[in-house]
Formats: structure tokens, sequence, C-alpha cells
């Protein structure tokens, strides 16, 4: 099955054509950027590019990730955060799609798993993907709720937007003598540190150094990140990694000390990250993540409740969608991944087997 003519799939030396596509598209996202493609090739993933153009202007693009199996011409595929396209372009969605559904059979998927930044809004879309057999799917790995601010405001307007505690503990780390300065590849081991500490104070998944040293130094590299960290007299308390792409923002990794909370390092430490973005060109800042449930008690509400005291805009997404290429080896993987992981010591990704071979963000 060969894919329509109007996509094409993008070499490996077409960096700034892929990231110029993907940057200029309504829902393009930095997962869906020529970097996040090389850093999920270093850890035993394979990529494809998918464009479509019209008339030599990106209309549509989608970064595949697919992992062989440890059975013959079998593999999962994942579109993270893709594919990108302008909501109301319904024909440039189905294309990808269809190109997408070509590819998955020829690659020996048993899945298809895509993931763009939709809302429910967006019905024209989600008709087109039920159309084309996709449908909702019962494992995601994005969180589907996050907090963007807009950066377009002056800083005067952006102050006034947050609330009055999130002012105050502003104010409150600067006159304690927190200071916020950009980071560099030198201070990913400090970084790491204090984010292990983290993983284990909030109870989240820590991955290996290796992996956040090629995060950190491919995007760095590019060009397509800010470091931040927040110190009080030479000691590091808090500190974050911000990803770029065009005009858009992402707060990607964050960590903070246990103890000196009181000081307030991180209402401070966003507050300068976003104010560097907005004179770096971005218009948004991404917050990365919210309760499924927005409501008192949930898990990470007190996550909620610091990112919506800077005064952003809650998105919901779509989540992920799902096409299956080939439902009897799919329903035989999803029962003996959990399985395959309990006999290897590991414990199995809550977000399911899709979600723990992907291994993302």
């Amino acid at each position: 099955m060969s894919a329509p003519l109007e996509v094409r799939r993008l070499g490996p030396g077409d960096r700034e054509e892929w990231n110029h596509a993907v940057a200029g598209l309504p829902t393009g996202h930095v997962l869906q950027s020529y970097e996040w493609g090389e850093l999920k090739e270093g850890m035993g993933w394979r990529s494809h590019r998918l464009l479509k153009e019209s008339m030599g202007t990106p209309m549509g693009a989608a970064l595949v990730l697919y992992k062989r199996l440890p059975l013959p011409g079998l593999s999962i595929m994942y579109v993270p955060k893709g594919p990108c396209f302008h909501p109301d372009d319904v024909e440039t969605l189905r294309a990808l799609l269809r190109a997408l559904k070509n590819l998955a059979h020829s690659e020996g998927a048993l899945f298809l798993k895509i993931d763009p930044d939709l809302t429910e809004e967006d019905s024209r879309a989600l008709g087109v993907l039920e159309q084309e057999g996709f449908s909702p799917s019962l494992e995601q790995i994005q969180l589907r709720n996050t907090m963007v601010v807009d950066l377009r405001p002056s800083e005067k307007d952006l102050l006034a937007r947050m609330n009055q505690s999130t002012r105050r503990n502003i104010n409150l780390a600067q006159r304690h003598g927190v200071e916020v300065v950009t980071g560099n590849q030198t201070d990913l081991r400090q970084f790491y540190e204090l984010y292990q500490e983290t993983a284990r104070r909030d109870g989240f998944i820590l991955r290996s150094y290796d992996y956040y040293q090629r995060l950190w130094g491919g995007f760095l590299a590019q060009g397509m990140a800010c470091a931040f960290l927040a110190r009080r007299q030479e000691q590091v308390l808090a500190g974050c990694l911000v990803l770029l792409l065009g005009k858009k923002a992402w707060y990607i990794l964050g960590a903070s000390r246990s103890d000196m909370r009181e000081v307030r390092p991180n209402q401070l430490l966003q507050w300068e990250a976003m104010r560097w973005v907005k004179i770096s060109g971005a218009e948004s800042y991404d917050m990365w993540g919210l309760p499924e449930v927005l409501q008192a008690g949930q898990p990470m509400w007190g996550l909620y409740q610091f990112k919506r005291g800077f005064g952003g805009e809650v998105r919901r997404w779509i989540g992920a969608y799902d096409y299956i290429a080939r439902p009897n080896w799919t329903r035989v993987w999803r029962r003996a991944f959990p399985l395959y992981l309990r006999l290897r010591g590991g414990l199995a990704n809550p977000l399911g087997a899709e979600a723990a071979a992907a291994g993302d963000a």
C-alpha cells in the first residue's frame, strides 16, 4: 500500500524544512519537532516524517515513531501530539490519516496511536477521525489537560492576570534573595539530582540520566530550549527546562528541593521563564499537564492550584485515538505486555502497554 501522492516523506537531512513546517501549523507541537524524533531514535525507535503541502505551503505534518517488536515483521506506531494541521482543514487531516494508515500496514504495526492537539469543539476534525477508523484510545500517553498562558500582553498585564497569592510569592522570593539564572550543559548533573529528589517526593517515574542528557543537550544545541535555575546564596533551590518551537514554549521538566519552600522559588522561577521566552518571541507558554479531573482532592490538585495562579487558560485535548491495524495481534499485545514486564521484574506503566513501550513524557 502506498501513501497518497500529495503527502511526501522527508529525509534525514531536512531538519530546517521540517521544523519550519511544524512551527507554522496551528496545532504544531514540540513533540513533533525534528529533535524529538532524534531523541527517540536514540532510544530504539525509528521515525518517518510525513508532510502535506499545497503549492509549496505546508498544510499538515506527522512525525511517526515506530518500534519493532520481538515478533517477526511486527511493530507499534505512535504520532506524539500529532498530526499537525489546521483544525478546520479536514481534507489535509484526511490525507494525513490515510497516509498514516498506509504506513502502519507497510511497517507491520499492530496499532497506530495519534494524539493531536484538538478539543471537543473541533467537531469536523473529530468526524474525520471516526470516518477513517480511529476511535478514542483506552490507553493514554500524554495528560489531556494543560494550562496555557497567553504571553502577548505586556509584562504588567501578565502580572495583573495572576492571582494575588502568586504575585505575592514572586515578590517574597525576590525579598529573600532568590535569583533566577539560565543554565547550560554543565548544570545538568545538579538538575538531575534535584529531579531525583522531586520524583521521590511526588511519586512520578524517573528516567535514566542518559535520557535527560539527550533531551537537555539536543534541544539546547539547536537553540530550542532554555534551562532556568532558582538560587539563593549559591544554593540551587529549583530548576526547570523549557522547550521552544516557533512562537510556542513548553515547560517540560521541573524540579525543586523539599526544604526551603518557604522562600517560594518556584513562582519566581516560572515568572522569569515566561519573561525570557516572551522576549525570545514566544506568544504562548504551555505549563504541561493538569489533573484528569479538575476537582479538589484529586491527584495533582496541588499542581493545578499552583499553575492556575499564573492566569492561564485550561485546555482539554481529546487525548489519544487509535487505529487498530491488526486486531488479533493487538489483543495479544495488550494482554501479554504487562506480564512480560512483571517477569522482567518491572512495573507495568499505569497508562497501559502502549505508554510503557512509548516512554514519552
